[in-house]
């Protein structure tokens, strides 16, 4: 039996609850791995919610790291008593153990702890998807990043620094603005005080930036166009303050032949090589020290609605994890 947190019906955190599952044994393609440390993201709310719709009842958690205790036919990457850590489909990571497919699973490497791993892998390949595999971007270039001092975005901020390219951060408070500068960020914009919008301009010369990088959502997707040199691209990786509303495609030829795009990090690691290059990009970058991850917030798992609240309130920086 494994302690899990799961949701009978979607709404707020008061929907979680806490039960002992039966983990059982993996069966073709599966392994079964007993969890360290789990990740909390974003994507997590969205489903507790039910922004993404899930069939009920269902575990929530999208990530962990841990130590693989059986292995089904045919897998031959991982074996019993290797170290990984996933961010994959189907949800289910808060728990102490799980059977689950094993193509998405990643051999996590000494130098990275537990920890690192759970807090990790969704927000550190989804950045390597972001500079990597979304756009072409090269030393030199500027890229807008809002919620800076996030998880996602203190990883961006080194791996920009890391590559050349200039970023401009935009958080919510002075001191998430100093943090995202201490990780790397050129600039950070207060967007409490702060029109983010023509501060770029004013930071640019006027010219705007070569890509957006949004996970706000709603309520900064019209100005972060704005914010765009012509012929830019405009990445939308995210819903925080909710749904972007629907909007004339016109628009973005008014904006200098704009681009906008919609990407999910599952559609880049469905490919299981692809998956397992991203993966092993991101250990590169943390082996190295050129990107270092941030936790900021630890919560066991018994108290995952706090922890939910913390998050969905913004008052988190860096990452956080559910210990078991």
């Amino acid at each position: 039996m494994a302690l899990t947190a799961i949701i009978e019906e979607h709404g707020g955190s008061d929907k979680l609850k806490l039960v002992d599952l039966e983990v059982g044994e993996p069966g073709p393609g599966e392994i079964r791995i007993a969890h360290k440390a789990c990740g909390l993201n974003f994507i997590d709310i969205y489903q507790r919610s039910g922004l993404y719709p899930m069939e009920l009842p269902h575990a929530l958690g999208m990530e962990a790291a841990g130590v693989i205790e059986a292995v089904g036919e045919g897998v031959t990457h991982l074996r019993p008593g290797d170290r990984a850590a996933y961010a994959a489909m189907p949800p289910g990571a808060y728990t102490e153990a799980r059977v689950m497919p094993a193509a998405q699973l990643c051999p996590l490497p000494e130098a990275i702890s537990f920890d690192e791993g759970a807090a990790m892998m969704l927000q550190g390949m989804t950045v390597e998807y972001l500079f990597h595999r979304t756009t072409p971007l090269k030393a030199g270039d500027t890229v807008l990043f809002h919620a800076a001092a996030g998880g996602v975005g203190l990883i961006a901020c080194q791996w920009a620094k890391s590559e050349g390219i200039h970023l401009i951060g935009t958080a919510g408070s002075d001191e998430k603005c100093q943090l995202a500068l201490d990780h790397g960020a050129e600039h950070c914009i207060n967007y409490s005080t702060e029109d983010f919008t023509a501060r770029v301009k004013e930071l640019t010369d006027g010219k705007g930036v070569d890509v957006v990088m949004d996970s706000v959502g709603k309520d900064t997707f019209m100005g972060s166009l704005d914010c765009l040199k012509p012929l830019g691209m405009m990445i939308s990786f995210g819903n925080a303050t909710g749904p972007v509303d629907a909007f004339n495609l016109g628009i973005l030829a008014q904006k200098g032949s704009i681009k906008v795009t919609r990407p999910t990090l599952f559609a880049h690691t469905a490919d299981p090589a692809t998956c397992q290059e991203m993966a092993r990009h991101l250990f590169d970058k943390v082996a190295s020290g050129a990107v270092k991850i941030r936790i900021d917030q630890r919560f066991p798992l018994a108290e995952v609605a706090k922890a939910h609240d913390a998050l969905e309130a913004r008052k988190t920086t860096g990452s956080t994890i559910l210990e078991l």
